[in-house]
């Protein structure tokens, strides 16, 4: 069994998305990227509570979530476990990939642009690759 898992939810209250979501979020971008693996344990409420001052029932509603979509499970006086992953067996071939990403966000900082630009910037260039022109 797996000590608990080197993962840090980072809560942003300006984003406008539910605190509870933010956690879900970022645990399955964890578990998509290989970050999180089966037999893992979440952190604790309290450690959560602790590193982030949000709610224990937010942590809670967060993981019943991810329970509730099968990708952990709570045991009792033990924690919070994952159960399955998301990622691919891609996701181990995504070095170059994510070199290339990580080479292109330092271009777009250099160029002036701030975080929220990114993140505005890439979500446009997704949503229009992966909705709008499929036949591509």
């Amino acid at each position: 069994m797996a000590e608990s898992a080197a993962v840090e939810f980072r809560i942003d209250r300006r984003s406008g998305v539910a605190t509870y979501l933010q956690i879900v979020q970022q645990t399955k971008q964890a578990l998509r990227l290989g970050l999180l693996e089966p037999g893992d344990r979440l952190p604790t409420a309290r450690e959560v509570v602790e590193a982030t001052a949000i709610n224990p029932n937010t942590v809670l509603k967060a993981y019943r979530e991810l329970e509730r979509e099968g990708l952990v499970e709570g045991r009792r006086g033990l924690g919070t476990f994952v159960t399955r992953t998301l990622g691919s067996a891609a996701a181990a071939d995504d070095a170059p990939l994510r070199a290339e990403l990580a080479d292109w966000a330092r271009r777009a900082r250099a160029a002036g642009l701030d975080k929220d630009d990114v993140s505005a910037l890439f979500t446009a260039v997704l949503d229009s690759t992966f909705e709008g022109n499929q036949e591509r």
